[in-house]
């Protein structure tokens, strides 16, 4: 979105990389439905949607240029038929045919010359329900970003007015060679303009600080280079001894928590509710690694960190990656909670977090190899999402629960918290190489939840798995 059509570095990084197939950034999400929604209702909520986010009715064109990077340009077939069906619920018709649909669904390529996103209705689900499986690549937005999308689908209520005419449809006809060609061209002039302008502007007060404080101004500049390094340094090996292999298969696991338990829980430490998740989640791999017959005290995880600002359209990514040493050892959960809030605070202050752009640029630079080596061996990728505090309806049909599937991207597993209502949808994409039993997997993540929410709740019902993509 904006007026730029060219990706930026971060959304970029996302593209490359997937010239390891590992490293695929496609994004699931799965909403459980109370009813079958209003077939021309949803149409049209999207329709809208589509125009009103234009990135959904444009596909990516390989960047031309030396610099300029992959850019949207408007599909003139868009096809919404296409791009939004739906489909009678396979038996048993529950939510582990829901998972495995929208499991084979993630793990499919996107079609190249299309939009990069999908939707499916699962409809007559055993309970009378059904489900709505939305699937999109992470270069569209990221996490923040995509709930500020969903408002354009969302109702606050069951039965709405008509909303009258449609938004004007964004500008349909893509640039030919020749207008690509200028537009890149016109990218690379602006991207040395705007680094040259600033170092021009930059060198009078420079040199006065140099002047004054010499030693000061390159301790600094030191200090941010290190600071960049450490975010993006390779990593050569997993720390964890058992989930070491990788390979293209997923398995989708969901697990519900009470948001106001776990939010309490992390209170007890003087935390926050991501420092609670991410102890209840080291808690799980402790269980699962002993159950592995191995220990492990620490284990490297891939967080991402809000770069977003209330002037940020809600397309692209407005994220840092900084991989996280959590502690997996201790076993009781309020010191692990603390343990974590000092960690993830120390991250938060990375003097080079703000330059997450020039970093990812930088990493674009190098080839996937080195990238993918970098990625295929961290542990985890975990991720907590503010979501909906309130009902929200999908065409009429009210929404229960709301999990998202994030891709591992060369890790053994992502375990994404969506908050929705009163509830924590957690949404687990497992590599099955690395985990090849997920069911005990999701039982060992339950467990630690339960040890977390014990803390603040002597009498806390148990955390139930809620369900597992059936196993073909």
């Amino acid at each position: 979105m904006g007026d730029d059509p060219h990706l930026s570095e971060a959304d970029t990084f996302t593209i490359q990389m997937e010239a390891d197939p590992l490293l695929r950034s496609t994004i699931v999400a799965v909403a459980l439905l109370d009813q079958t929604p209003h077939w021309g209702q949803l149409l049209d909520r999207v329709e809208r949607a589509t125009r009103l986010a234009p990135n959904f009715r444009r596909r990516l064109e390989p960047g031309r240029g030396p610099l300029a990077p992959p850019r949207w340009v408007a599909d003139p077939d868009f096809d919404l038929s296409w791009h939004v069906r739906r489909v009678a619920a396979p038996e048993p018709a529950n939510l582990d045919v829901v998972l495995e649909l929208a499991r084979v669904m993630g793990m499919g390529a996107f079609d190249p010359i299309r939009p990069r996103w999908e939707a499916l209705v699962v409809e007559d689900l055993a309970d009378g329900g059904a489900a709505l499986i939305l699937k999109l690549h992470h270069a569209l937005t990221d996490g923040i970003g995509g709930i500020q999308l969903a408002h354009h689908l969302v109702d606050l209520e069951r039965h709405v007015p008509p909303m009258g005419p449609l938004p004007d449809e964004p500008d349909s006809a893509p640039g030919g060679l020749v207008d690509q060609s200028i537009s890149a061209a016109r990218f690379d002039l602006g991207r040395i303009g705007q680094v040259t302008g600033d170092l021009v502007r930059a060198l009078p007060g420079a040199a006065a600080s140099v002047a004054r404080h010499p030693f000061r101004v390159w301790d600094d500049l030191g200090q941010l280079v290190l600071s960049g390094l450490r975010i993006a340094q390779p990593i050569t090996r997993t720390l964890s001894p058992v989930m070491t292999e990788r390979r293209l298969s997923w398995r989708y696991g969901a697990l519900d928590v009470p948001l106001a338990e776990l939010r309490a829980a992390s209170h007890e430490a003087s935390g926050t509710l991501n420092d609670a998740f991410l102890a209840a989640v080291a808690g799980g791999l402790a269980h699962y690694h002993r159950r592995h017959d191995s220990t492990v005290e620490e284990l490297r995880v891939t967080m991402p960190i809000s770069l977003r600002t209330s002037d940020d359209e809600p397309g692209g990514n407005h994220i840092g990656l900084v991989r996280v040493p959590v502690i997996v050892g201790d076993h009781d959960p309020v010191s692990r909670m603390m343990a974590i809030d000092r960690t993830c605070r120390t991250w938060r202050d990375e003097r080079a977090l703000p330059h997450s752009q020039l970093i990812a640029g930088a990493l674009n630079l190098l080839p996937t190899a080195v990238t993918s080596s970098m990625l295929r061996h961290v542990d985890l990728l975990a991720s907590n999402v503010p979501g909906f505090d309130l009902d929200v309806y999908l065409g009429g049909a009210r929404m229960e629960r709301f999990w998202v599937f994030g891709p591992p991207i060369g890790a053994a597993a992502n375990v994404t918290l969506m908050s929705y209502r009163d509830q924590c949808c957690i949404g687990v994409n497992t590599d099955t190489a690395a985990v090849p039993d997920t069911e005990s997997f999701l039982d060992c993540l339950r467990l630690g939840f339960d040890e977390v929410l014990a803390v603040a709740d002597a009498d806390h019902v148990p955390t139930t798995v809620v369900s597992v993509a059936a196993a073909r």
